[in-house]
């Protein structure tokens, strides 16, 4: 008897559907995946293994999991695996495209009206939205270490990673809190469980991994030598997309370096368009956009919003297509799993660092702005209510206020 289509695995690179069906399911999903990665992934689930049923439980946890091990957005990387899978390099391509569109556009377009939003009620409205974000941040920092830093061992290595990255008067001191991350997961997270053993392969040619792997470190290396603004631009936002362990909020410290540090972009705008991505559906990531438009002057703002994106995103896509064809023999090996732990604990002490500064001390002025703050905190942790929900809250309670 042939399977129930629920037991079926992925599909391989010969595409059994059309790319333009991958672009139109994944850019509603786009347009109405709010709350950040883990419900993105959620949405991902019940719309494409549920309902669409284009792979089966087990591949898609496996994809999951991979894309949760790997530098770069995890949900942008889910769904570009799942496009891959469905309708080769079209539909990965077509995937990424369809959910990253809608909120890159608003974040562009909200890159360009930010420079006529300077009066006193715009600027009380923008403070709202950066009060968001140290809440939203605040709440990031708490269910990554219930997750990722559950025990003594793991607390120890996110502290260690969160005092150098807040006192080592280095400039890689997120690289360096990462490093350090994975060797102390090497010393101190051995575990001698063994993953449940996969029996669906996720299949990829190897072929193809390779040359995205070389892809990848050829880009990674190349980035070193940019010359004009506009390749300075790429080559930032894309060592940054490949050292963003725990994608998500974690991208806010490494792009504040990379933007902040180097005068491209002020404080208060980059608090401020993160605030406003709080907001939008789809990945985080796309802030990319807003930053990108606000680096120069208006004419160059499309070519640079485009760069910024395509840089912080390209990384761990081209890394999830290097990775999933060898994902199930890896995700076995104990020494592998040790780093992966270290590092994920690291992340979250580099997010820690980043509240503790600049966050804080850049939004948080007065008694009234700690209690707003703490308020959105509880706020948060209430059943059904979106960071999105807040951001537009917060807003106009600042604008009337």
């Amino acid at each position: 008897m042939p399977p129930e289509p629920r037991d079926r695995p992925c599909v391989n690179e010969t595409p059994n559907a059309s790319s333009l069906e991958v672009l139109l399911v994944f850019l509603r999903l786009g347009c109405t995946s709010f709350g950040g990665p883990i419900a993105h992934l959620a949405y991902f689930q019940k719309e494409l293994v549920e309902r669409r049923r284009w792979c089966t439980e087990t591949a898609y946890a496996e994809i999951v999991g991979l894309a949760q091990s790997l530098p770069g957005p995890a949900s942008s990387q889910v769904g570009f695996a799942l496009g891959l899978l469905r309708s080769g390099w079209r539909g990965g391509l077509a995937a990424w495209v369809g959910f990253t569109l809608p909120s890159a556009l608003l974040m562009f377009a909200f890159a360009l009206g930010d420079a006529h939003l300077k009066d006193a009620a715009a600027t009380r409205v923008l403070h709202g939205m950066q009060l968001v974000a140290v809440a939203v941040v605040a709440q990031a920092v708490l269910t990554m270490r219930r997750s990722l830093a559950p025990d003594l061992n793991r607390m120890f290595i996110a502290a260690a990673a969160a005092a150098t990255v807040l006192f080592v008067p280095v400039a890689a001191t997120n690289l360096l809190a990462i490093g350090l991350g994975v060797a102390s997961g090497l010393l101190l997270c051995r575990n001698r469980e063994h993953p449940p053993a996969v029996h669906e392969p996720l299949l990829l040619k190897r072929s193809t991994a390779a040359y995205a792997g070389l892809v990848f470190l050829s880009l990674l290396l190349l980035s070193r030598t940019a010359a004009s603004l506009s390749l300075q631009i790429f080559a930032a936002f894309y060592r940054t997309g490949a050292l963003v362990f725990g994608g998500g909020h974690v991208v806010l410290p490494l792009l504040e370096h990379a933007v902040v540090h180097r005068g491209w972009v002020t404080q208060p705008a980059f608090l401020s368009g993160y605030g406003v991505t709080q907001a939008m559906p789809g990945p985080l990531f796309s802030f990319a956009a807003y930053l990108g438009a606000i680096i120069s002057p208006a004419h160059h703002a499309p070519l640079h919003a485009l760069l910024a994106l395509l840089g912080l995103f390209l990384p761990g896509l081209l890394l999830m297509a290097a990775v999933l064809p060898f994902w199930s023999s890896l995700r076995s090996n104990p020494t592998l799993r040790s780093a992966l732990r270290g590092v994920n604990a690291s992340v979250v002490g580099i997010l820690a660092a980043t509240l503790i500064h600049p966050l804080i001390p850049s939004i948080i002025h007065t008694w009234s702005d700690a209690a707003a703050a703490l308020t959105l905190f509880g706020l948060l942790n209430v059943p059904h209510v979106q960071p999105w929900m807040l951001v537009v809250a917060a807003g106009a309670l600042s604008f009337f206020l």
